[in-house]
């Protein structure tokens, strides 16, 4: 049995391998490496990609959310809404600054941030929002970026999973103040190893983030405030330099192989066992994955099933961020966030990339067929219980 893996870097490698080991190899020829014209030039062609007008490399996706924040600004005693739905960077950038995150429910189709229950959470601490666009599919930014303009509470955007995803036609990462990027290898667009970008429009956060992401540096040896080491090197640049080109393609394979799951779904009748991805028509859906709905307690044992047909799935997220361990000192309790929770007990991820095969798609849902079809045929075979008295 051939396996089919969550996400199949290789096969993607194979595709640009002559061009990527080109460009590898003239930053070894040049020995320059870090803050390099390869830098600059990534920058500027993700720039024009996400409609902005300026980004700033830095080390990774996490790195650019801390220094989102601490270019707005934001430290101790501030508090930030965002959702706990989210990878963990979103919430610890905050905590690092010595903020508090403030975590607001999800709608239960998109399973982003719910704009209404932001604006019921803001208090005279608030200092910032961080909506994340979850799985490739923006927020709600529309209601967002009412809320920021009528309170003067910027938007951070966490587009890790977005980037090329649109909102009523506006990118990913060009509605808020800072967008935040991540180039980490399994992404849409991705690197040989981390690497983050920022976007902005506003020329004074640009040139901080600038100086910020340098140890504060404004010209060498010379430091107008306390920064952070979170440079992207050369190498990083020059791979995704290639692959950027590609990326469109990329995205409308992705779009493709996520409509062909819905077919196969419902010529399997499995939309009453399982629901797939919800798709706003006002947004660009770019299906950074393809997640599952899977109701009545058996998420994991479906997980174990394709697992054990040597199909690769995963769960995004299993604990959302209010229940973990480390942010017991923010005092939510199960059931704070019911929709969150919920959705942590029941999504699971497809393998979903635009050199999966249609053999490959029709096996996945031939395994999920076949799990329920199992399970109800157990069920329907079980004994019944003696009646008691």
């Amino acid at each position: 049995m051939t396996r089919i893996p969550l996400i199949d870097l290789p096969a993607q490698y194979a595709t640009i391998r002559d061009d990527v080991r080109a460009a590898v190899n003239r930053v070894f020829e040049s020995q320059h490496f870090v803050l390099s014209a390869e830098v600059t030039a990534l920058e500027e062609e993700i720039a024009r990609y996400c409609q902005t007008e300026f980004a700033v490399g830095c080390a990774s996706g996490s790195d650019a959310l801390l220094l989102a924040l601490m270019t707005l600004g934001i430290g101790e005693s501030d508090e930030v809404v965002t959702t706990p739905f989210t990878f963990f960077a979103t919430a610890s950038a905050v905590t690092r600054l010595g903020a508090r995150p403030v975590f607001v429910d999800i709608d239960e189709r998109t399973f982003n941030i719910d704009p209404k229950l932001v604006e019921k959470a803001i208090t005279p601490r608030t200092k910032a929002i961080i909506p994340v666009h979850m799985y490739g599919q923006c927020a709600d930014m529309e209601p967002l970026s009412k809320i920021s303009g009528q309170t003067g509470i910027p938007l951070i955007e966490d587009a890790a999973q977005a980037i090329g995803a649109e909102d009523r036609g506006r990118r990913a990462g060009s509605m808020g103040a800072i967008g935040c990027l991540s180039f980490y290898p399994s992404k849409n667009l991705g690197g040989a190893g981390d690497g983050g970008m920022l976007v902005t429009n506003n020329p004074e956060l640009a040139q901080r983030l600038q100086t910020l992401h340098v140890h504060g540096e404004n010209r060498k040896y010379h430091h107008q405030s306390i920064g952070i080491n979170s440079r992207l090197d050369a190498l990083q640049a020059v791979v995704l330099r290639v692959k950027l080109p590609y990326l469109e393609d990329w995205i409308s394979g992705r779009q493709d192989k996520a409509a062909k799951y819905e077919r196969l779904f419902a010529d399997a009748g499995l939309t009453e066992k399982i629901k797939t991805p919800y798709a706003r028509s006002d947004s660009r859906h770019v299906f950074h994955l393809f997640v599952i709905r899977v109701r009545d307690g058996r998420r994991d044992d479906l997980r174990s099933h394709l697992q054990a047909q040597e199909i690769g799935c995963d769960i995004y997220y299993p604990v959302p961020l209010h229940l973990q361990e480390c942010f017991a000192y923010l005092n939510y309790r199960k059931g704070d966030l019911p929709v969150a929770e919920r959705a942590s007990t029941e999504t699971l991820a497809l393998p979903v990339y635009p050199e999966l095969t249609d053999e490959q798609q029709e096996r996945v849902v031939q395994a999920v067929t076949d799990f329920f079809e199992l399970n109800r045929i157990e069920s329907t075979t079980q004994p019944i219980a003696a009646a008691t008295v």
